[in-house]
């Protein structure tokens, strides 16, 4: 997986010559206020967030004026309170071109081994083309991953996966309605991103919080048990639910709220663009085949290659998502 993000994020880089600069402004410590914009009774209630009052930072990191943009630090408190206070901070980057917009803006998530270097290609690409990009460090990745222990945010514990995919959700709805709030950003072209497991957070997410409108689902897909009950990669995950007393359609009952699949009504009413890949090792095409079909079959780019090989079709697919991101 490593490999892979280094290798989409260098197709993704134009290699024009950038320049660096120092922090050169004060962090901006202001309060903010999420507020759901609709009663919430289309999202799954461990998925609501009532009114939530916080306080952010945002930092100038760098300025990048031969390629057009400037990328600052975001951080604010988590809605969710977990027992490992490094990830109770969410961390970003938010990559803003210069001019004053409305610009449009996408949320970009990682992928399961993601070093960020992908997500910050992505964004990079994104603000290059006009497109403000916020990536957003999932729960117990990057900064937020606890220095003792071996914290994930997926592991063998279902119970305890869910509830950081949980966390997960509402911190990028916090992070969605920030967005909203900037004076560069149009509050009405607002997407949501994400490659391989940032791709089935993306689903969950935009499926929760009607401020994304415009979905793009790389490498990513719904029916989880079906797809990988005779997975190699699930068995650790499968071998628990049956010592448990499971079976297939109990794990489905379990799994069900952590599956894009579950949320496809809601779905439906989002604007998606999916990218599979047709030999996909990771994510078999039966689960992208699966989401699309569920949602409505909008537009799903295929290419003939594997979960890693797909970073050569990146220049293929790029024009794609930045129009849909824009349109």
């Amino acid at each position: 997986m490593g490999r892979s993000c280094l290798l989409l994020a260098g197709f993704f880089l134009t290699g024009s010559p950038i320049l660096w600069a120092a922090d050169i402004k004060t962090p901006l410590k202001e309060k903010a206020t999420f507020q759901p914009i609709d009663d919430q009774k289309e999202t799954a209630e461990r998925y609501r967030l009532d009114k939530y009052e916080y306080e952010y930072e945002l930092k100038l990191k760098k300025e990048l004026p031969v390629s057009g943009y400037e990328i600052h630090t975001l951080t604010f408190p988590s809605p969710v309170k977990s027992p490992h206070p490094e990830n109770n901070i969410v961390h970003c980057e938010y990559y803003k071109p210069r001019g004053k917009g409305p610009f449009p803006a996408v949320v970009v998530l990682d992928i399961l081994g993601g070093d960020q270097s992908l997500s910050r290609g992505i964004c990079s690409v994104l603000a290059q083309n006009n497109i403000c990009g916020l990536f957003v460090q999932m729960a117990y990745y990057g900064p937020r991953k606890p220095q003792k222990g071996d914290e994930r945010l997926l592991s063998p514990d279902v119970e305890k996966s869910l509830e950081r995919v949980r966390q997960t959700v509402l911190d990028v709805r916090v992070a969605g309605s920030w967005l909203e709030t900037r004076p560069e950003i149009d509050p009405k072209k607002i997407g949501i991103l994400g490659t391989s497991l940032g791709s089935f957070m993306s689903g969950l997410t935009a499926a929760a919080e009607p401020r994304f409108q415009r979905v793009g689902i790389l490498l990513g897909g719904g029916g989880l048990v079906d797809a990988y009950w005779d997975h190699p990669q699930a068995k650790p995950y499968i071998e628990k639910l049956i010592k448990s007393g499971g079976d297939k359609e109990t794990a489905k009952k379990i799994i069900g709220p952590g599956d894009p699949l579950t949320y496809a009504d809601s779905l439906k009413k989002r604007k998606i663009l999916m990218v599979a890949a047709s030999n996909d090792e990771v994510v078999p095409p039966s689960a992208a085949k699966a989401l699309w079909e569920a949602t409505g079959k909008q537009e799903i780019i295929w290419v003939k290659a594997t979960h890693t090989g797909a970073a050569l079709y990146v220049f293929d697919v790029s024009e794609k998502i930045i129009k849909h991101f824009k349109e």
